[in-house]
């Protein structure tokens, strides 16, 4: 039975008992009414703290973060006496439920408080208070619950970032900007990765691709490995495949022929047709990193 309230598909809630074909329906009724009285009230107590979520996710956004307003907005939601704080920013696309979906998701954090609101754009922010230990391990929960928050809505794509925990107010700013750049690496990433990017998984040109802008890692992708795209559709995959191999082995030839099952003379012939069509000497560690930047994109 469901309890009536104004939810949504992430905070609905269901009254189950057990062996319920064996109670009356008026006593049925009747529980249900008194829960779903306690959950309006609920509710009501919930929205009436959205403003002072608003106030503060705004106070850590500003380009220049007042300490007064800062401390004033963490206070107004009860997180001033937090040890560690961690910044959240996640994005639910084709749906409008994104502050109720990361707010379940962050009450199956331990000995969290937290506080939703919208952030720029499309995004949804929360600063969560914890403990120093709970922090630390704030995006590998998150990272676990997550399949229960994508099942309340399978149809929408819903990322989410994680930054590193911060122990001052004063470095809430940053961690909001890291939080954003492991969203956008999430929103990046190929499909099936975890939609759920912690700050600290991200290092080297993986920390540095996550702020570009989609459509210009699409143009720079195309504009290095567009020629071995276009050497046909199974010349071009194989030569990508090599590619990929020959770099992640450290251009080493016999590790790579032992890594993709072929003959060493047939790297040696495949990465000659890479480099004539690429323009690129892969003996260059600057034209490497090229080729290895246009892969990542």
């Amino acid at each position: 039975m469901r309890v009536e309230s104004e939810s949504t598909a992430f905070d609905t809630w269901y009254l189950h008992l057990p062996e319920g074909a064996r109670v009356p329906p008026r006593v049925l009724e009747e529980i249900s009414g008194l829960l779903g009285r306690y959950r309006r009230r609920r509710d009501r107590h919930r929205a009436s703290r959205e403003p002072a979520a608003g106030r503060l996710v705004a106070a850590v956004g500003a380009l220049r973060p007042d300490p007064e307003r800062l401390r004033g907005a963490l206070e107004s939601c009860g997180l001033a006496s937090g040890s560690a704080y961690t910044v959240v920013t996640a994005v639910l696309e084709h749906g409008e439920d994104g502050i109720a979906a990361l707010g379940e998701a962050l009450a199956h954090l331990p000995e969290a408080v937290f506080a939703v609101a919208r952030g720029a754009g499309d995004e949804v922010t929360a600063v969560v208070g914890h403990t120093l230990e709970a922090a630390a391990g704030a995006g590998e929960r998150l990272r676990e619950v997550w399949p229960l928050i994508q099942d309340c809505r399978p149809q929408s794509a819903w990322h989410a970032g994680v930054s590193g925990p911060v122990g001052t107010p004063a470095a809430l700013n940053g961690a909001l900007t890291q939080s954003r750049y492991a969203l956008a690496a999430a929103r990046s990433a190929a499909p099936g990765s975890t939609p759920v990017v912690v700050q600290g998984e991200l290092s080297g040109v993986a920390l540095l691709l996550a702020g570009v802008p989609s459509e210009v890692r699409a143009i720079f992708r195309d504009t290095v490995l567009g020629p071995l795209l276009g050497a046909g559709p199974k010349s071009g995959p194989m030569l990508l495949e090599t590619l990929r191999a020959f770099l992640s082995h450290d251009c080493s030839w016999a590790r790579t022929a032992e890594a993709l099952h072929i003959h060493v003379n047939t790297v040696h012939y495949r990465v000659q047709r890479i480099e004539l069509l690429t323009g690129r000497d892969l003996s260059r560690l600057d034209n490497r990193l090229d080729l290895r930047t246009a892969l990542l994109c």
